[in-house]
């Protein structure tokens, strides 16, 4: 069963940081990009930062580049999401989610297969 559990959410005040993290079990880590995206009220989900788990790739959206970095540890099969300087519009329930390299944009959300129960990050003026 594939699993994807995501912690370190919670509230902060403009300017801070936090730092989420994702542990999957259940499917071969290492051959599926690992991606973050969020959700805010009324609004789609979208992707924040992607990592190929093969090779250590990485791809950001323009409005967290400079702020977030993504990585990972291979061996706990874990990726993190270090935000900083975080912003109130950086306030949503962010995901974690696991989907096998194809064409086309890398943080389209149809193409990742499994996905977190999501957490959720605040962000106070």
């Amino acid at each position: 069963e594939v699993q994807l559990v995501e912690s370190g959410g919670g509230s902060v005040q403009a300017g801070g940081s936090l730092r989420l993290s994702c542990a999957a079990s259940g499917y071969t880590y290492s051959r599926y990009y690992m991606g973050w995206f969020r959700q805010a009220p009324g609004k789609e989900r979208e992707g924040v930062a992607t990592i190929y788990a093969g090779g250590g790739w990485t791809y950001y959206v323009d409005s967290v580049k400079g702020r977030f970095t993504i990585s990972q540890d291979n061996a706990k099969n874990t990726v993190y999401l270090q935000m900083n300087s975080l912003k109130p519009e950086d306030t949503a329930m962010y995901y974690c989610a696991a989907g096998p390299r194809t064409s086309g944009y890398v943080l389209d959300p149809t193409k990742y297969n499994y996905w977190g129960q999501g957490t959720l990050v605040a962000v106070s003026s």
